[in-house]
């Protein structure tokens, strides 16, 4: 009851503070959502919310001429005076009388193909009017959720409280919501800067919305439209190539503008395009509305269902320009019998246009925030706030916002953590975890039984990893600490292993951290770990390939990174180690056969007596920078967010010396370099680059894991998303330089451009993967790979393999293979 009262009075005091408030519906009374609701000649306006009510702040008093527009019924015009008093105004809409009985269905002139190339034509020119602008932005988040269960495939849902505060007993209603105020200065392609004034999340009053202006850009005046796949408009310079096109109607505006009502229709139900309905105005060519259809799997994302995209354009007589007021984005989703459910609704207003912009008015920093942009009070939303709450999204803020004052005391802290912290007589087996939620700590132990830990290799036979972890955080400035203790067991060697290691962050602006770390372990002659502890012990038990090779190694080491400079990172390393041989220890198989393991020397798979190496030390430094040129950022109160600039490529340096060697041999010093670069085709995909360069020096006859080793695979898996790292018929160690290298890989992947267009394939909604690879080092001729493959094949909504056919070059024809890729791999491990 006292939930109710207090709804009651700040729905009245919402009520009552708004200048010009009412509601729109038909001629039946059913309310209108999206209704624009716009005064005339300017660029100040709102929309209806779901249940057709709509809120109007005027800032002087006088005269004005509202108009009240909606895609499919007549615009109403009202005269008003206002005298900032609260004007309570209602308004029905009529059923536009479309004209029809102009338009003569040619089929070998079809009207419809006259106004889109007309469009078409126009296009440069209708976009150039509104490149360069500042507006007022609001925007609004709002993602549902229908029967969330407590577990999937056996695995708890764990979501933050504030999340689900708002849902009923069955797993339904209102995961979030939240509201963005903001000033945007924007001039085409892409230069852009907002400032963020206020930032609301329903139970979270800490929080910052990421509902920013960046995100709502779908500009139709542009040949793509961004929705992770480059989406063909329906007015790009080849856009018949894609669609047809049926004039539907025609009707009149309130200046008397001829609007074209054209529906869109593709041509093959695979493309990346649109349906639905396009509106546009006779002798401009101007876009008018927009009420367009994405399914799910046209955009390669098989769990979305269908976005629905709608804009208006409302036009200004003085300037002659047609400007986006109002724009919507609903998508609906599921998976696991869970339904998904999400709208956002976009205002723009106070639009100034302008011819240039001084040199100075935009820098990498694209978003920032006011200090206290999450600490408005009720009032200023209540006075800014265009779109009106509906009743479900008002009761969402009183009750989580109630909830969350609740559920952040200590009191209630204390007592979910004791529900959690509860110890069970099988925590020494399974694994204990005990949080401090309010104090901000955790500790976590492992367990004696860790079976996602548990590999086998033929130096230790089956092990298993245990330990304990201590987290202590701090949201607000950004530290946080960490200490970890693993201890790992080999039981065919019997032999445990211990690493301990400590790490801090300073702060979330620059990200300063460091990591402290130390004693013994198995690691593979190759530190990027090219065979995965899975994958090995399949390879090994299953089919006696035990191509993991791996040494001993005791160690201490000290790493420090930090941001030192707009898109640079630095990272700088000193580590002392010990490094001594291992053997096999163990021949077992599940599948029994008289084939040997081979031998754990890397050098000579046939040599089971020595290692390729002995026992020494040394101390090693790098050094490490990587560039993100162009790179952009957002400024919140609670940290720094770095946005890589796609346009430019990342280019990494490093260099590593190896000094105070036991042995006098094992010292060396190595420049490198890498680059990596995804070049965007547009609708015809991407071509992704990674090249890397090195050169040793004095480095004769240094130990083989400090050679350059190069990524092979043996296995005929493939468990990356992407093969840009990855030679994948080469084998592990025979590339393997302490010269100099030159490695190059290259993957193009036409996101279904080429495979929408072949008649039965295009069934599979797969993208083509096409792959050259070159490796080269002195003294051997260039080893090369090229690859065809297809990607994003799966069973309805799960796309997580990849086959591709691999030959290989070396002097001439080496072999060929398929690889199989298993992308859910990688979440297995």
């Amino acid at each position: 009851m006292k939930q109710f009262y207090v709804l009651a009075f700040l729905l009245f005091t919402f009520s009552c503070l708004s200048q010009i408030r009412g509601t729109v519906t038909d001629e039946k009374g059913t309310p209108l959502p999206f209704v624009s609701v716009i005064v005339q000649n300017s660029y100040s306006g709102t929309t209806t919310n779901e249940k057709g009510k709509y809120e109007l702040q005027l800032k002087k008093e006088g005269d004005y001429i509202l108009l009240f527009q909606f895609l499919g019924f007549k615009t109403i015009k009202k005269n008003i005076h206002y005298e900032k008093k609260s004007i309570l105004l209602d308004i029905q809409l009529f059923e536009e009388n479309y004209n029809l009985n102009e338009v003569v269905i040619n089929p070998k002139n079809n009207p419809a193909n006259a106004i889109i190339k007309s469009a078409i034509a126009a296009r440069k020119e209708n976009a150039e009017k509104t490149a360069r602008f500042t507006a007022d932005f609001y925007s609004r988040g709002l993602f549902k959720i229908k029967n969330l269960p407590k577990k999937i495939l056996g695995m708890k849902i764990e979501m933050p409280d504030q999340m689900t505060a708002g849902l009923d007993s069955t797993g339904s209603g209102i995961l979030y919501l939240s509201e963005t105020v903001s000033k945007l200065t924007f001039e085409k392609p892409n230069n852009y800067k907002e400032k963020i004034i206020a930032s609301k999340i329903s139970g979270n009053d800490k929080g910052f919305s990421y509902n920013t202006a960046r995100s709502s850009f779908y500009d139709f005046y542009d040949n793509t439209v961004d929705f992770d796949v480059k989406m063909i408009s329906p007015i790009a310079s080849n856009a018949f190539q894609y669609y047809r096109y049926k004039l539907e109607s025609t009707f009149f505006d309130e200046n008397n503008h001829q609007i074209n009502k054209i529906k869109v229709i593709p041509k093959r139900d695979k493309e990346p395009v649109f349906e639905g309905y396009l509106y546009i105005v006779e002798d401009s060519w101007a876009i008018y509305a927009v009420d367009l259809d994405i399914k799910g799997y046209r955009m390669r994302n098989e769990f979305t269902e269908v976005m629905t995209l709608k804009q208006n354009f409302n036009y200004n007589s003085k300037t002659k320009i047609w400007s986006k007021n109002a724009q919507s984005l609903a998508f609906t989703a599921g998976a696991f019998g869970i339904v998904f459910s999400g709208k956002f609704n976009y205002v723009y207003s106070n639009y100034e246009f302008l011819n240039t912009f001084d040199k100075k008015t935009f820098s990498n920093e694209i978003v920032s925030f006011e200090s206290n942009a999450n600490k408005k009070e009720a009032t200023f939303w209540e006075n800014t706030r265009p779109i009106p709450l509906t009743e479900e999204e008002s009761k969402d803020y009183i009750k989580k916002d109630s909830i969350q004052t609740i559920r952040s005391s200590k009191t209630y802290l204390d007592s979910i953590d004791k529900k959690h912290n509860k110890f069970k007589i099988t925590a020494p087996i399974m694994g204990y975890n005990y949080k401090n939620t309010f104090k901000k700590w955790s500790f976590d132990y492992a367990g004696l039984l860790d079976i996602s830990s548990l590999s086998f290799n033929t130096v230790q036979g089956f092990n298993l990893n245990s330990g304990f972890t201590y987290k202590k955080w701090d949201e607000d400035s950004g530290k946080s600490t960490a200490i970890a203790t693993t201890f790992n067991y080999g039981f065919s060697d019997e032999r445990l292993r211990v690493v301990g290691n400590f790490s801090h962050r300073f702060n979330n602006q620059n990200y300063a951290t460091i990591w402290v770390a130390g004693g013994t372990a198995v690691k593979q002659f190759n530190e990027n770990n090219p065979i995965s502890p899975l994958i090995n012990s399949i390879s090994t038990l299953f089919f006696k390939n035990n191509f993991m090779k791996l040494y001993n190694k005791e160690f201490f080491n000290v790493t420090y990174s930090q941001n030192i400079a707009n898109g640079i990172n630095f990272t700088g390393k000193l580590e002392y180690s010990q490094r001594k041989p291992l053997f096999n220890s163990t021949n077992y198989t599940f599948i029994k056969n008289d084939d040997l393991y081979s031998s754990n020397n890397p050098l000579d798979p046939n040599d089971y007596s020595t290692a390729g190496f002995t026992t020494h030390q040394l101390l090693k430094a790098n050094l490490n920078w990587r560039i993100n040129f162009g790179n952009q950022y957002i400024s919140r109160p609670d940290g720094k967010f770095n946005l890589r600039n796609d346009k430019y490529p990342t280019v990494l340096l490093g260099y590593e010396k190896a000094f105070a060697a036991s042995q006098k041999n094992n010292e060396y010093d190595l420049i490198s370099t890498r680059v990596l670069y995804d070049i965007s085709l547009e609708n015809k995909g991407k071509l992704g680059i990674n090249l890397k360069a090195g050169k040793f020096f004095n480095a004769k006859n240094i130990a083989f894991m400090d050679y350059k080793h190069f990524n092979g695979n043996q296995t005929h898996i493939g468990q990356s998303e992407r093969y840009l790292n990855v030679f994948n018929l080469l084998p592990y160690y025979s590339q393997s330089t302490n010269d100099a290298y030159f490695e190059f890989h290259s993957e193009y992947n036409d996101n279904g451009f080429f495979m929408n267009k072949i008649p039965g394939l295009n069934l599979l909604k797969s993208n083509l993967m096409l792959g050259f690879h070159n490796l080269a080092v002195p003294n051997r001729k260039p080893y090369q790979e090229l690859s065809i493959g297809l990607d994003n094949l799966g069973f309805g909504k799960f796309k997580q393999l990849r086959i591709d056919y691999v030959r290989s070059y070396q002097n001439g024809f080496q072999g060929d293979g398929v690889i199989f890729g298993l992308k859910f791999l990688n979440i297995l491990e």
